[in-house]
């Protein structure tokens, strides 16, 4: 098994850094917290970080590799799926239990609530802060998307399937540190509040707000109005610069985002393609003087998401302008933008490795009584399938009666948008 890389700063990208930090004219800084700055009083452990700015993304924890069914030996260099994310790792999860119900993440420096306690609705979510003081502090505050997502890890089990053992799951958050629970109707029912609020709407007019899902893996938008089961709400405090983008164009169809220190592609591939195929592109891509590209994880991926735009109210990707998206005809006729595959295997009980992570850019839509609408939110993160026909999968599912209310859009050649660093 070859050994696992690090992923690690070229020299071409420190000095991209050097030369950002002496003034850009195109720079632009998206995704802050709405709420207001916060001192946060526990330390992070930077010291093996790969980011230039404020914005640590802690890695999946992913550290296995698969092909398109299978647990495999991690490939070298050249070899069919190399360059996924078992084969790097990043700023490795750690926290700090602080003994008075608060968790400190040591990546991030993010302090979080350590039990999300009873089921809630997000109105009550909100309504509950003022009166939130754990631990004598008072400056509290639901988390963004993108700050919640940071405590996502990506050796969880999706529990999918008849007759499934709670026991030999594992939960999509660290439960050595978090409680967790899963739904007691669907086991997947344990879906996480953040305060980020899709700029357009889902299931034909519904308000929403984004939400991670410690059981099943994902991210969607949930009805602020409330919910079957109702929804966890964890809190958290410190700095808000967590998920502040700052993206450079470096005049050379590539963008850096000063806030992680990662490069980004400034255009994507142009078209569909599957699991395979993507990572092979990134792999083979010389661009900006540079070919050490890869195929970003679900957590590098989801980190580009501007979740102040979307195909309905600012008629573009969830991205930012500097960068450049391909627009796609969507399931429903509408002009819309791709998902985009990620690096990252998504696992389903008991032991199935046939699907991967993807973000939706665009609308993340599905079937509603015969109709395609938008009912997950552009910036939602999902699976598709590594490989296969999209129409073999849907008729699976019709056989077995799985798709008597809502069916994801399955694509299977999805959109790559590469990274470096």
């Amino acid at each position: 098994m070859p050994p696992i890389r690090t992923r690690f700063i070229t020299l071409s990208l420190v000095l991209v850094l050097i030369t950002a930090a002496c003034g850009s004219d195109d720079t632009t800084t998206t995704e802050g917290s709405e709420a207001a700055d916060s001192t946060d009083e526990s330390s992070a452990d930077t010291s093996a970080t790969t980011s230039g700015g404020s914005y640590t993304l802690v890695d999946t924890g992913q550290v296995t590799c698969y092909d398109t069914s299978a647990t495999t030996d991690c490939p070298a260099e050249g070899e069919a799926f190399f360059g996924q994310d078992g084969e790097y790792l990043g700023n490795s999860p750690s926290y700090t239990d602080n003994g008075d119900g608060t968790i400190t993440d040591n990546v991030t420096g993010l302090m979080w609530q350590q039990d999300p306690g009873e089921r809630t609705y997000y109105s009550n979510a909100v309504a509950d802060l003022d009166s939130f003081g754990l631990a004598d502090h008072d400056d509290w505050r639901l988390p963004t998307i993108k700050e919640l997502y940071s405590l996502y890890r990506g050796n969880g089990t999706d529990p999918l399937g008849p007759d499934i053992d709670e026991s030999e799951l594992t939960a999509f958050i660290d439960t050595d540190y978090f409680v967790f629970e899963y739904g007691d109707t669907r086991m997947i029912d344990s879906q996480w509040i953040s305060s980020t609020i899709y700029e357009s709407t889902v299931m034909s007019g519904s308000e929403c707000f984004f939400g991670v899902n410690f059981a099943d893996g994902r991210i969607k938008c949930y009805s602020t109005g409330g919910g079957p089961s109702g929804y966890f709400a964890i809190y958290v405090r410190g700095s808000s610069a967590y998920g502040e983008n700052s993206f450079s164009d470096n005049g050379d169809d590539t963008i850096i985002d000063e806030a992680t220190g990662l490069t980004w592609q400034q255009q994507d591939n142009g078209a569909g393609v599957d699991w395979e195929s993507a990572l092979s592109y990134c792999s083979d891509l010389d661009l900006g003087g540079s070919d050490d590209w890869r195929l970003p994880n679900v957590k590098e991926l989801q980190s580009l998401v501007d979740y102040t735009r979307s195909p309905d109210t600012t008629d573009s990707a969830a991205i930012d302008a500097m960068f450049e998206t391909t627009s796609i005809t969507n399931e429903a006729g509408e002009m819309d933008y791709p998902f985009f595959w990620s690096s990252t295997t998504h696992v389903s009980y008991p032991e199935s490795l046939t699907t991967a992570d993807y973000v939706a850019f665009g609308r993340a839509l599905g079937i509603v009584d015969n109709e395609w609408i938008d009912i997950h939110g552009a910036g939602a993160q999902r699976s598709d399938p590594k490989t296969g026909d999209p129409q073999d999968s849907y008729d699976q599912m019709s056989e077995s009666g799985d798709n008597n209310t809502l069916v994801d859009a399955i694509r299977i050649e999805n959109f790559v948008r590469c990274v470096q660093g």
